[in-house]
């Protein structure tokens, strides 16, 4: 029997990171000042503004072709796209659960992106909702 190891993902660019690290400080302001207990497009708008005023540049809403053996057969959303690189999924639940991620990764491989931040802004402590994904395919 042969044993596959898992392959580790490659490290996005620096300057991803640079992006991610952005968005988080962008996020921690909007969760310090709004807290939990909001609905998701409460955090968006807000995240948003706070973006404008760091001047991220970033499109929400950002549509994504989802294509099957080259024929599109739907349409999704992004929440938010940074630089054209970063996708960033927001969350307003209780607790983050694997179908979170897998929707996150679904959207990194569909639009061929790299690196992906899944924010929950329904915790206490916001950085216990932050949670980094790269997808290397």
């Amino acid at each position: 029997m042969t044993f596959r190891s898992r392959v580790e993902p490659h490290e996005p660019p620096a300057h991803l990171d640079h992006y991610a690290h952005a968005v988080i400080g962008a996020a921690i302001e909007v969760h310090r000042t709004l807290g939990p207990g909001f609905l998701e497009s409460v955090y968006e708008e807000a995240l948003k503004v706070e973006l404008n005023l760091r001047r991220i540049p970033h499109e929400t809403q950002f549509p994504l072709a989802i294509e099957y053996k080259g024929v599109e057969v739907a349409q999704s959303r992004l929440d938010l796209l940074v630089e054209g690189e970063l996708v960033v999924e927001l969350k307003a639940v209780d607790l983050l659960v694997p179908v979170h991620t897998a929707q996150l990764l679904s959207y990194l491989k569909a639009g061929g992106f790299q690196l992906g931040l899944l924010i929950n802004f329904n915790v206490p402590i916001l950085k216990n909702g932050i949670k980094r994904v790269i997808y290397s395919g």
